[in-house]
């Protein structure tokens, strides 16, 4: 199958939602299907086989590590060559429009599929009241889709009540070879804790940006004794968060990957994840891999990942004082800790990356077949 894979951020930006990208690129190539990614300029032409066209695009003036691609009649010249026989719209706001708009010119069959849950960040960044208009967005654009797929179960009933039509779950994955127990070490635990490996070490991984509430870390940072707090990511409030972090064992360690992250996860004593907008909260999962006991809210897809007092602890996300009670939980429980390490790890040993692309295979042949078929009279 040839699938035109359009989307809002692809390599060489580093989030959750590239990293379920190229997973979702590389399965696919390497299951026969070709690939072409329309995406905002990154420098790539290819990745792991599959093609790469890149339109350039500016900084998004609220978060400059995202660029706005606008929608150009190369694009339709790109497509009529690779001829595709699905397109797969990946967030659609902008870039995404141009597949909706060339799925229905070439009367090509149409997946989109929902990542960030961009209704709620507006509140984040002080546009709240555009949340209404947002929403009509959303759905006018999914509603143009064969199949809309979700990665929650949580956001496929949110949309769902929002009027979006033909949800279905994307279920999810995570890399378990990069992300694993063994890799905990004395260096990186050091590297870490800024030279203190003997502290208790809370770790929080992903984009240093409002809407992941990392200043709500702060007060459980307090509340463990000689604990230290490593923030591994950048992104547009780092600024910010330094300085509400000024004169706390903070570590700003910027972007790590690969095994340095895998180590970083499993060196840790505590993943904290604050976000109460999480679609899914795809980083949850490399940690419970990594065997790094996770506190995080309830809210959004988490509970799709997390069984509290199972494989981590949730909090209510509206008590402020909830997630220090989860960690406290967590500190005070020795060997309680390391059932939910063990849990954790057995957690994410389920989902490959591999069946999340079979999957995903199933839902485009559905919707291949489903279109190729004559209408009744």
């Amino acid at each position: 199958m040839r699938i035109a894979l359009f989307t809002e951020t692809f390599l060489p930006k580093v989030d959750g939602i590239v990293t379920r990208l190229r997973h979702t690129v590389e399965h696919l190539q390497r299951r026969g299907d070709q690939v072409l990614v329309v995406c905002p300029e990154g420098g790539l032409t290819e990745y792991k086989g599959a093609k790469i066209y890149g339109v350039s695009g500016f900084p998004l003036p609220l978060y400059p590590e995202l660029k706005l691609a606008l929608p150009r009649p190369s694009i339709g010249v790109t497509l009529e060559k690779f001829q595709p026989d699905l397109v797969h719209v990946v967030n659609p706001a902008v870039l995404g429009l141009a597949g909706i708009y060339y799925a229905k010119a070439m009367q090509v069959p149409l997946v989109a599929s929902y990542h960030t849950h961009l209704p709620q960040y507006l509140q984040h960044y002080g546009l709240g009241m555009l949340e209404p208009v947002m929403w009509e967005l959303i759905k006018a654009s999914h509603n143009q889709a064969q199949l809309n797929l979700c990665t929650s179960t949580a956001m496929v009933e949110e949309l769902r009540v929002k009027g979006i039509q033909r949800l279905d779950l994307w279920q999810r994955g995570v890399d378990t070879e990069t992300f694993r127990p063994d890799l905990a070490s004395v260096e990186m635990r050091s590297h870490l804790s800024q030279g203190h490996p003997e502290s208790p070490l809370l770790l929080y991984v992903g984009r240093l940006s409002a809407e992941k509430e990392i200043e709500r870390i702060k007060p459980v940072l307090a509340a463990i004794p000689h604990a230290r707090l490593a923030l591994v990511g950048d992104g547009p409030h780092r600024s910010a968060l330094e300085k509400h972090f000024t004169g706390t064992p903070t570590h700003f360690v910027g972007y790590l990957t690969g095994t340095d992250l895998g180590s970083a996860f499993a060196s840790a004593d505590a993943f904290i994840f604050p976000s109460r907008t999480e679609t899914l909260g795809l980083v949850l999962l490399e940690a419970m891999a990594a065997g790094c006991p996770v506190v995080a809210a309830r809210s959004g897809g988490i509970p799709d990942i997390v069984t509290d007092g199972v494989n981590g602890y949730l909090f209510d996300p509206v008590d402020e004082e909830g997630a220090i009670a989860a960690t406290q939980r967590l500190f005070q429980q020795q060997a309680e800790r390391e059932t939910l390490r063990q849990n954790a790890r057995a957690e994410a040993e389920r989902w490959s990356w591999s069946a999340a692309t079979r999957q995903l295979q199933n839902y485009y042949r559905g919707v291949v077949f489903s279109q190729s078929m004559p209408s009744a009279a």
